[in-house]
């Protein structure tokens, strides 16, 4: 295997403090406590596991490797949903002229307020994960949702939206044409777009639902303080149209600033748009065409949301494009842990970033990476598995069969 073919960019520039950078204020601490209450009086809620690896991290010559699981968040088998679930709780909150934290989730599955608002249909586009969130999150409160699929989607990933009470649809559409098929159909349905690719005059919800995905980052940080430990030196992170990935690195620069750890974002080579975007060097977000055919579907998506790109240009360390045998890599490791290290199931999507770290440690053409990263004993490694086998069939040819080897 050509490990060559895994491209990078160091940012030098994401250290510097100027005041052109992009603004993290929608990313602040109070906001971010807002969406947590939020989620904490979810009947369902408690913060997904972090697990450590410490033998995998006594193989890789780091400090500590950390995966926080996100396959136990709500029985949803990934983190979606914490950003569709306050979004729409942030919508029916405006809708109903009552502040966020006034509403509990229990509250808005209350007959008054059922009343108060009617019926309304919340529409989205996803790759699975987003949809099925958004799915449970209307049923959970009574109300409906339409759900279209890009097409190539896992049939399996359908079901389990239908299984959520949605009506959903695998399109003939890749992903992003897909999202413009659900903004239609919901202006024409007089529905309520979910999405998290902001657009002129569509903002609120793109950014409601990245306040969403910071509880996840938070909940990870105060169990590393629990484990006795400050901060990681490395956060992974993967990323689509790079709504989760920049809600974290705009966490991180909020509440730490020049403290933060380096953060390195993750693609696949096939849909790279954060990656390519980069390397156009113009400043600006450019988009990736075609199908995006990649085993990691939840990150097949080709046109960056503008509002994270700008968090994500100004700050990450590293953008990184990879094939799909890195994610698989990743499965694998996770599937088959070291000695007494636990088991996690993560998807291609979830998986990546250890693989690639598994990579630079273990290969000579990947020492530049290392080196720039500064990846040593005493590196302390945060990983997102944002995902569990949510699509059990392609998980399986992974494991079981060996799809996609590394070497």
């Amino acid at each position: 295997m050509n490990h060559s073919q895994i491209e990078f960019i160091f940012n030098e520039r994401a250290r510097e403090n100027t005041a052109t950078k992009a603004s993290v204020e929608i990313i602040s601490q109070k906001q971010i406590k807002m969406a947590k209450n939020f989620h904490e009086s979810f009947p369902q809620y408690k913060p997904t596991p972090l697990h450590a690896l410490n033998n995998l991290a006594k193989a890789f010559g780091v400090g500590e490797i950390w995966v926080k699981d996100e396959s136990h968040r709500f029985g949803l088998n990934a983190f979606k949903v914490l950003g569709g679930s306050f979004a729409i709780g942030m919508y029916l909150s405006r809708k109903l002229g009552i502040e966020i934290d006034e509403l509990s989730f229990e509250k808005l599955r209350s007959k008054e307020i059922k009343e108060k608002l009617g019926s309304i249909t919340f529409v989205t586009a996803t790759d699975g994960n987003h949809g099925r969130g958004v799915a449970w999150a209307a049923h959970q409160l009574g109300q409906k949702s339409v759900v279209f699929l890009p097409k190539g989607s896992s049939e399996i990933r359908l079901l389990n939206i239908r299984n959520e009470g949605a009506d959903a649809y695998i399109t003939e559409y890749n992903y992003d044409d897909t999202v413009r098929f659900a903004a239609k159909y919901a202006k024409e349905h007089d529905g309520v777009l979910i999405q998290d690719t902001a657009q002129e005059g569509y903002e609120d919800i793109p950014i409601w639902i990245m306040q969403g995905y910071c509880t996840l980052i938070d909940e990870a940080l105060e169990q590393i303080q629990a484990y006795g430990y400050d901060l990681p030196t490395h956060v992974f992170l993967q990323a689509g149209v790079g709504s989760f990935a920049g809600a974290v690195q705009g966490y991180l620069v909020s509440k730490y600033k020049d403290r933060r750890p380096l953060t390195i974002i993750i693609e696949p080579k096939a849909a790279d748009c954060i990656y390519r975007s980069v390397k156009a060097g113009d400043g600006k977000p450019h988009a990736v065409k075609g199908d995006l055919a990649t085993i990691m579907s939840g990150l097949a998506c080709g046109e960056p949301n503008p509002i994270s790109w700008e968090i994500l240009r100004d700050f990450s360390d590293m953008f990184v494009s990879c094939l799909d045998y890195v994610a698989a890599k990743g499965v694998r490791i996770l599937s088959s842990p070291l000695k007494d290290d636990p088991r996690i199931i993560s998807g291609e999507s979830g998986a990546v970033g250890l693989g690639l770290l598994s990579l630079i440690v273990e290969k000579e053409e990947l020492q530049t990476m290392k080196t720039l990263l500064k990846i040593n004993k005493e590196s302390r490694i945060l990983f997102i598995s944002t995902e569990g086998d949510t699509d059990p069939i392609a998980y399986r040819r992974i494991v079981w069969d060996g799809a996609f080897p590394s070497c």
